[in-house]
């Protein structure tokens, strides 16, 4: 909003220009009242609303973005107005981590919300998603989901603004649009984050907002009110479901499938507003109607902002690429999915822009209800396209370059995948008979004779989710333009680390689960031996350790009966176990069954091949006390990764010490200290470098993800040193004068030469290592860190990234070359202690399962020795 007659220049204010700016907003938010925008839509202004009803003013004692309104004030309201009329039902669908509710809104005509089951199962009959066929009785549903991330807190605002301006009955046009649409919104999905920040700004701020951008209000303490409770993206999960909060929601979302889905958010302070149409790269997939529709919804906010003169842009930045967003996960399962962003994070009630201009927070909200309120309008407008383009999706033939997926591996991975898939509604089954196919094949990276065996896992396209079925699953991902919002490769094959295939043939598979375990059985044994090659198999390692039991693991194959089992399997022996639980082995095979795993049980200590279970060669594993750094300069993310995998994947204890703490901690009480992504020259100063150092000295097993690894580079002791630039090549002088004579326009283009936003490379593994216990000679990592690391001279390149070892993504053309013979993953001992290296987050978001296992080795396998 501009302010007439004066420039603010920030190192110059004082305090009367304070007062006058404050007395200017005062005045402001008085004229940006809700009247205003039900005037714009509806010709209906407050004195004529439905005096019944109250508005949000009313009910919370302010006026809309004159307050930040908790999370609680935002519920009551919403069920204050489901008790009022019969316009709405308020529906709850779950909670948060610290247990906020979860909840959305149903909005529409009485004679529709008679009818609304009706409504929603014709729509899933529509789709493919239930038996039957529809009744004809269908309505386009708009789904707009609020405040995803928390600190980003104007649209909940908007939501309660737009839900009080939907039930105006005097309005004609607003009369039409509930006859035509079904409207739901969730006004919070990220409760957690948003009270985080509310909370913090309600404590910091005083009775005047102070729009000084070096003010406290403006300035958030680690780590934000962006993440939820475990400081994960929401807005990054929707199609990796590792979150409580998107794992309620997508079953929701699932339930109805609507035709149109918007995202709110903010962004920068100095950034106009956002709406749609989408940048480029689109995926292949979207449909011309998906990207006519987002065309008329943008020109129809064109015409309100225009008419306001309200500055925005479309077409920039935020693409449809990556399938885990707000946007493109409906736009994968067939509705028009749209993200909007109004200029703010950070601005408290009121900040400086940089034009000298003042932004508030009433601005803020009025912006977002406007363009909610342009959704439905255009979703009114253009209901019979809305329900026969949708009918057309999901009716559509696959035309896509595989039809099947077979897939094959560990019982605990695809056991993790299925339910995945299930919580996504992707369906799947058995291959019902063996056939040699020509295909691709995902580790090989080949094209070859494929042999499919009867009862092999197998994912069609040809079902409801085809699009989505496809996304997610195909080896390549074909990206139109490089400067893209996010990773660029995901395949799950290669997330999950399957053996996997991809057909051009359609195979059906047959309905059925081959992993289900049955009951726990029990038998009798001197000792008992099981695999070790995924998640699960930690988890009952976590769980037993727990317990007090002491288990085992042998460095070599151990052969018992003609099996034999690799490296790492788990050994659970009666000696020093027999005194834990009686009789011996009960509680063990049922803390198996849970896990779904198979003990096999010894009758004698003596192996058929390989060590014996007395040998030197079988070692005990420590319970290993753990401990993460979290706090300033690090990564919320990277540390929110490993606290949600100690807490929810191992259910394992880990002390988080805040890193500016790190100096006065007593490191000798942990076995394990985790430093994740982030900036460690203030943490690691001298005096606390020394001191980890001799920790480690000492028998300290320290991993070092990402930042903490660079940072470590050239320090002594640490024994690792970063790949440098070959100096003297032939073209270097060219190529570096081009980038200096390139035109300005070209700038953020040049600079994808050197970037990785997330690539997938295939890893060459020495799996006779601890660290890589459970894994063969291949691990499909994704990349996204552009330094590279020169092999280790002095100690163990568990994990390398040999030559041609690219399989798909986007990587720099500067880049590209450089990465290969560069270590990923090593090991070196430090006196009695070890240093990880782990030059990527294997825990990344939480969804690449294939490397969880990697990780759990790094807690309690190696070092054992």
């Amino acid at each position: 909003m501009l302010f007439s007659g004066f420039v603010v220049r920030f190192q110059k204010c004082n305090f009367n220009l304070l007062r006058k700016i404050r007395l200017t907003t005062k005045q402001m938010f008085k004229k940006l009242h809700l009247g205003a925008i039900l005037l714009l839509y509806t010709g209906v202004g407050m004195v004529q609303a439905q005096s019944s009803l109250k508005s949000p003013e009313e009910f919370l004692g302010y006026a809309l973005g004159t307050a930040f309104s908790r999370h609680e004030q935002i519920q009551g309201y919403f069920r204050y107005v489901a008790e009022q009329t019969d316009r709405v039902r308020l529906v709850s669908y779950g909670q948060s981590n610290e247990r906020r509710p979860l909840y959305y809104m149903i909005v529409t005509a009485p004679e529709n919300m008679a009818r609304i089951e009706e409504i929603r199962t014709n729509n899933l009959k529509v789709a493919g998603l239930m038996p039957g066929s529809s009744t004809g009785f269908e309505k386009p549903i708009v789904w707009m989901s609020y405040n995803v991330h928390g600190n980003e807190p104007a649209s909940s605002e908007a939501a309660m603004g737009t839900l009080y301006a939907l039930l105006q009955p005097q309005s004609p046009k607003i009369n039409e649009w509930l006859d035509k649409t079904v409207v739901i919104i969730d006004p919070c999905l990220n409760p957690d984050g948003r009270d985080r920040y509310v909370n913090w700004y309600n404590a910091v701020a005083g009775k005047r907002f102070n729009p000084l951008r070096e003010a406290r209000e403006h300035v958030e303490p680690w780590p934000g009110g962006r993440s939820n409770h475990y400081m994960f993206d929401l807005n990054r999960d929707w199609s990796w479901l590792t979150q409580q909060e998107t794992q309620q929601r997508i079953s929701v979302y699932n339930e109805w499938m609507p035709h149109v889905h918007a995202d709110y958010h903010e962004q920068g302070i100095d950034e106009p507003y956002y709406f749609p149409p989408a940048a480029e790269p689109y995926h292949a997939v979207i449909t011309p109607w998906q990207r006519e529709f987002q065309m008329q919804i943008g020109r129809n906010n064109a015409k309100y902002f225009d008419e306001k003169g309200w500055m925005y842009f479309t077409r920039e930045r935020f693409d449809l690429f990556y399938p885990a967003y707000g946007d493109t996960y409906p736009v994968y399962n067939g509705s028009i999915g749209m993200t909007y962003e109004q200029g703010g994070i950070g601005g408290g009630l009121g900040v400086f822009t940089a034009e000298g201009d003042t932004l508030t927070f009433v601005q803020r909200v009025q912006t977002h209800i406007t363009t909610s309120l342009s959704n439905i309008e255009v979703s009114a407008r253009e209901a019979g396209r809305l329900i026969s383009e949708y009918r057309k999706f999901f009716q559509q033939t696959p035309n896509y370059p595989y039809k099947s997926y077979v897939l094959r591996g560990n019982k605990g991975s695809l056991r993790a995948l299925q339910q995945h898939l299930d919580g996504l509604g992707i369906r799947y089954g058995l291959a019902p008979t063996s056939k040699v196919y020509k295909g691709f094949n995902f580790r090989k990276n080949t094209d070859e004779p494929i042999s499919v065996k009867m009862g092999d896992l197998v994912v069609s396209v040809f079902q409801p989710k085809s699009v989505l079925t496809h996304v997610l699953f195909e080896p390549k991902s074909t990206l139109p333009d490089s400067v893209t919002y996010d990773i660029t490769a995901w395949s799950l094959p290669y997330a999950y680390n399957l053996e996997a295939y991809a057909l051009p043939d359609r195979i059906d598979p047959i309905a059925s689960d081959p992993l289900s375990s049955g009951q726990a059985v029990f038998e009798p044994a001197l000792a008992y031996i099981t695999t070790w090659n995924n998640l699960q198999d930690a988890k009952f390692l976590s769980a037993l350790l727990q317990k007090g039991y002491k288990v085992r693991f042998s460095i070599r194959p151990i052969t018992h009966k003609g099996v034999t089992y690799a490296p790492g399997s788990l050994i659970i022996a009666r000696h020093l176990n027999d005194r834990i639980s009686k009789p011996f082995g009960k509680e063990v095979s049922e803390v198996a069954h849970m896990f779904g795993k198979e003990l096999i049980p010894l009758s004698t200590g003596m192996a058929d091949a390989g060590p014996d279970l007395g040998s030197g060669d079988v070692f005990a594993i420590k319970t290993p006390r753990v401990a993460m750094l979290t706090g300033n300069a690090l990564s919320s993310l990277s540390a929110g990764e490993v606290w949600h995998f100690f807490d929810n994947d191992l259910s394992y204890p880990v002390t988080q010490i805040q890193a500016d703490d790190l100096g006065r901690a007593n490191l000798a009480q942990y076995d394990v200290l985790v430093l994740p992504n982030g900036g460690y020259g203030s943490i690691l100063n001298e005096s606390n470098l020394n001191k980890v150092r001799e920790w480690i000295r000492s028998g300290g097993r320290l991993i070092a993800i990402e930042g903490a690894m660079s940072f470590l580079a050239g320090k002594d002791g640490f024994r690792l040193k970063t790949k440098t630039e070959e100096s003297g090549k032939k073209n270097a002088g060219e190529e570096d004068l081009s980038r200096r004579l390139r035109p300005y326009i070209k700038a953020e283009r040049e600079s994808m030469g050197d970037a990785i936003p997330g690539a997938i490379f295939r890893l060459k593994m020495d799996h006779t290592h601890p660290l890589a216990f459970g894994y063969d000679e291949t691990y499909f990592e994704l990349k996204q860190d552009n330094t590279l690391y020169e092999y280790l001279t002095d100690g163990d390149n568990v994990g390398v990234v040999p030559k041609n070892s690219w399989v798909t993504g986007f990587v720099g053309h500067r880049l590209k070359p450089k990465l290969q013979e560069v270590l990923a993953y090593g090991v070196v001992d430090m006196g009695r202690g070890q240093v990880v290296y782990m030059a990527e987050n294997p825990l990344f978001r939480g969804f690449w399962y294939g490397g969880k296992l990697l990780f759990a080795n790094a807690i309690f396998m190696v070092g054992q020795r």
